[in-house]
């Protein structure tokens, strides 16, 4: 009877470990409802006023497929191109693509087609197509050329007229510019169908719209704001947040980046409270910073430490008013609450700052996504959207990548104040999210739980 009633436990405590592993295995099926500001008017991960946004990457990624890949360390990794080799100190690429992948629409992926369409992003390479790969020739020696090619704009486009194919995991079913996007999974993804049949996004939501749209259950994916992630967790909801990777900075105009203001600019660099933005107006959903990159990005950000105060450039502030106008996004609420905060902070050390949305402003307060995963082109990325001088990188080792960032500081043009986390709130339907470090959506490995 002892023996009978072991074995009946030991069926029960079977039937229920394999029930447990079905009920958390991922399954196929249901559409997964996206949320998001971006209004985009195009989908071609080329063009210029899509690129440069965590919304508008993260829509290319379930498009289109990039050559490369980048890890968090910032390493290269196979995707369309299965190996590459260079010559030439770096000035001359060759790719071996990936056989039998697919158009969404199944057509079969060609190099002269992969040559096109790197040719559309980048009109002064030079780019070859010969049997199963491509060649790259360009003016000067790239050594950062595969992390380039891991960047969204290079992603694989075939364009004709009004319609545009990726080979990504998902294909397009339907585009109301601006307004919504509706895509189904693509059965024949060369790295695996993804869990979901479908994703739909709506575009152009606000932030409160989104908010509320989850908490109806109308919504799977919503981004929510720095400043806001730490209470709707709280509050209960699912956060997902990248590290700190979106840069928030002051940068000067030309007019008043000149030797006779630099002590009046180093005075505002003094005045501002970066940990009082940090803790108290972002709630923790960033950090403050005095340099470029982030330092776990960089690994050397630490480095770089803000004046300790206002009051080392008293002579300057005294000898010289200056009211200056600070320009900001005014469709972004926690840009407006941070240039008032460097208001108040400018005044204490003497310094006049009207905020506005002035079209030719003295100074504007920018936020700019990481670029790349790789810590030269990220640098070099950042230093071209800001309209820095392009940084003096004698190699690309840590020590000159951090004279060279050291540079673009001493500069006086650019004031660092902040680094951003991205955060998602998720219904409780969604399993397997993952966002890489600088807050982009790997959705491949998401499905929804049905029960739900």
């Amino acid at each position: 009877m002892k023996r009978t009633v072991l074995a009946f436990f030991a069926a029960g405590s079977l039937l229920w470990s394999a029930l447990s592993h079905a009920a958390t295995r991922p399954g196929y099926g249901g559409t997964l409802r996206v949320n998001m500001r971006l209004s985009s008017t195009s989908l071609d991960p080329a063009d210029v006023v899509q690129s440069g946004s965590f919304a508008g990457n993260n829509i290319s990624s379930l498009i289109f497929d990039t050559l490369v890949t980048l890890d968090r360390r910032g390493v290269a990794h196979p995707a369309l191109a299965i190996s590459w080799q260079s010559e030439t100190g770096g000035q001359r690429w060759q790719f071996k693509l990936r056989t039998g992948v697919k158009f969404n629409d199944g057509t079969s992926l060609t190099a002269e087609q992969v040559a096109a369409s790197l040719r559309a992003a980048n009109p002064s390479w030079k780019i070859v197509a010969s049997g199963d790969g491509i060649t790259i020739e360009r003016d000067v020696p790239d050594a950062a050329m595969p992390a380039e090619l891991a960047m969204e704009r290079n992603a694989i486009a075939r364009r004709g007229g009004s319609a545009i194919q990726g080979t990504g995991p998902f294909a397009i079913q339907q585009w109301d510019a601006g307004k919504k996007l509706i895509l189904s999974a693509n059965n024949d993804y060369w790295d695996g169908r993804p869990y979901v049949d479908s994703v739909e996004i709506l575009m152009g939501q606000g932030l409160r719209e989104q908010m509320l749209a989850l908490d109806l259950g109308k919504a799977d994916v919503i981004e929510v704001a720095p400043e806001q992630a730490r209470r709707a967790a709280t509050e209960g909801r699912h956060v997902e947040s990248s590290d700190p990777s979106e840069f928030m900075a002051l940068v000067f105009a030309g007019n008043v980046s000149d030797e006779a203001t630099a002590g009046l600019r180093e005075a505002l660099n003094a005045s501002i409270n970066r940990s009082a933005l940090a803790n108290v107006l972002l709630q923790g959903g960033g950090d403050p910073s005095a340099a470029l990159l982030p330092n776990w990005l960089s690994g050397y950000g630490f480095l770089f430490s803000p004046p300790s105060d206002a009051g080392s450039h008293p002579a300057q502030t005294s000898r010289q008013a200056v009211n200056w106008s600070l320009a900001y996004d005014a469709n972004d609420p926690l840009a407006r609450v941070v240039a008032e905060r460097i208001v108040l902070n400018a005044r204490d050390a003497g310094i006049s700052l009207q905020p506005g949305t002035t079209n030719k402003p003295d100074l504007r307060l920018v936020r700019t996504p990481l670029a790349s995963l790789d810590v030269r082109l990220a640098l070099m990325t950042l230093a071209d959207s800001l309209r820095l001088p392009k940084p003096n990188l004698a190699s690309e080792s840590p020590e000159a990548l951090y004279a060279g960032e050291s540079g673009l500081l001493h500069s006086r043009i650019v004031i660092p104040l902040l680094h951003l986390r991205a955060s998602y709130g998720l219904s409780a339907k969604v399993r397997g999210w993952r966002n890489t470090p600088d807050g982009r959506w790997y959705l491949n490995g998401v499905s929804l739980d049905a029960r739900k």
